[in-house]
This record gives structure tokens, C-alpha cells and sequence, in this order.
């Protein structure tokens, strides 16, 4: 049985890469060379550590898709990215893009001011060859969030701007994925204790595991 987990990195922060059916990036930040192979880059929301405008071009190429909140879509048109080649999305939205099932998740604070609700950022949730990877981007615990259903989650654990490890690992207990990858820690916020700790209090029916290097 193929590992699901094959192919997939995260190469920095909350920036992560898939290798499957198509080469996708999540967030690109602090990317270390010109890679210029992105088939789909999502951007979960405007903040610089998860929308680098010279991250992005050291992964885009001519015909890249970009998915992306509503907001972003003029700081795209302004680079020069092709209208035909940007899909907006809303917080419950579902669209086959590029032949891959995506559903968009609202991603917010609920007890902080670092990413209101009204902002309609986002999380997404990546279906490639029926394995649902959910994208958690910046956010709390929400209504919403405790409704995915998925099988491998990234999940903001550095806490100040999003879920502490302790409340994520409460997220990841309630949704029960197959794997748990703790993400959004170890540079701008957070340690790598952070995600140590985060992996200890997971169910022991939930896989979790590092993939950050950093």
C-alpha cells in the first residue's frame, strides 16, 4: 500500500508541498532556490509568512493555478497572474480545480485579533486519489473546523497568532484523522518543543509526525 505521506514535505513555517497527481504548494515561504514547478499554489490569507510575493515566484510557473480568499485577488491581478488562472473561493465552498477536489474551511480567531472571522480566510481540504488532506491555515478551534472530515491534517501549533499545541491536539482528537502534522511553528512563533508536545497528547489511534526540518 502506497504511504500516503509519500511525496509530501513541509519545507518551512506553514509552507508545504504535495507531489501526487499534480505539484502543489500550500503558503510557499522561505522557499531556498527557483523551483518554478507549481501545477496549483493555495494561499490560506495576506499575512507575510503565508503570502511572499518573491516565494511565490521562486515556485510559480507561466501556467501556474492559484486558489486563493477573495481578498488576494487584486495583489494577483496586480503581479500580472492571468484571471483565467485564479479560482476565489469562499469559506464552504467545493470546486474540482485542475481535476482536484477542493473545499474551502473558514480560518479565524476566536478569542483573538490576528485573523477575524470577516476576513473569510481560509483553510482548505485537498482530495487527490480519495486521501482528504486538510490545510488547516491560521486559525482556532471553530464550529466549523470540528467537521472536517479528513485524513491527514496540518495543524497551526506555535499558539500567540493561532492553536497553541494543546488546542490543536483537542481539534485533532474531535476530527480524527489517520495523521497529524503539526506546522506553523519554530520561526515566526512557537518551538519545536511545541510540536513535541503536540504529538504526545494526540490519541493513540492518530499517527502524528514533524516534517519540518527547520
Amino acid at each position: 500500500m502506497i504511504n500516503i505521506l509519500d511525496n509530501i514535505e513541509v519545507l518551512y513555517h506553514s509552507c508545504i508541498k504535495i507531489n501526487k497527481e499534480k505539484i502543489i504548494y500550500i503558503d510557499p515561504y522561505h522557499i531556498d532556490k527557483n523551483y518554478n514547478d507549481a501545477d496549483i499554489i493555495f494561499i490560506t490569507h495576506d499575512h507575510y509568512d503565508h503570502y511572499s510575493e518573491d516565494d511565490i515566484d521562486k515556485v510559480r510557473k507561466f501556467n501556474s493555478i492559484f486558489v486563493i480568499p477573495d481578498d488576494l485577488l487584486p495583489k494577483l491581478l496586480e503581479k500580472g497572474i492571468n484571471q483565467e488562472n485564479i479560482f476565489t473561493l469562499d469559506s464552504g465552498d467545493t470546486e474540482i480545480i485542475d481535476g482536484i477536489k477542493v473545499e474551502a474551511v473558514p480560518a479565524y480567531n476566536t478569542n483573538k485579533p490576528f485573523h477575524p472571522k470577516e476576513n473569510n480566510w481560509l483553510g482548505y481540504i485537498i482530495e487527490i486519489k480519495g486521501v482528504r488532506y486538510y490545510i488547516a491555515g491560521d486559525t482556532d478551534i471553530t464550529e466549523e473546523n470540528k467537521k472536517v472530515k479528513c485524513d491527514v491534517a496540518f495543524v497551526p501549533v506555535g499558539g500567540t497568532y493561532t492553536m497553541d499545541f494543546k488546542e490543536a491536539a483537542q481539534l485533532i482528537n474531535i476530527i480524527k484523522p489517520k495523521f497529524a502534522i503539526p506546522v506553523h511553528y519554530g520561526s515566526v512563533v512557537g518551538s519545536k518543543q511545541d510540536a513535541t508536545d503536540f504529538i504526545k497528547l494526540l490519541y493513540p489511534t492518530i499517527k502524528g509526525i514533524n516534517l519540518i526540518n527547520q
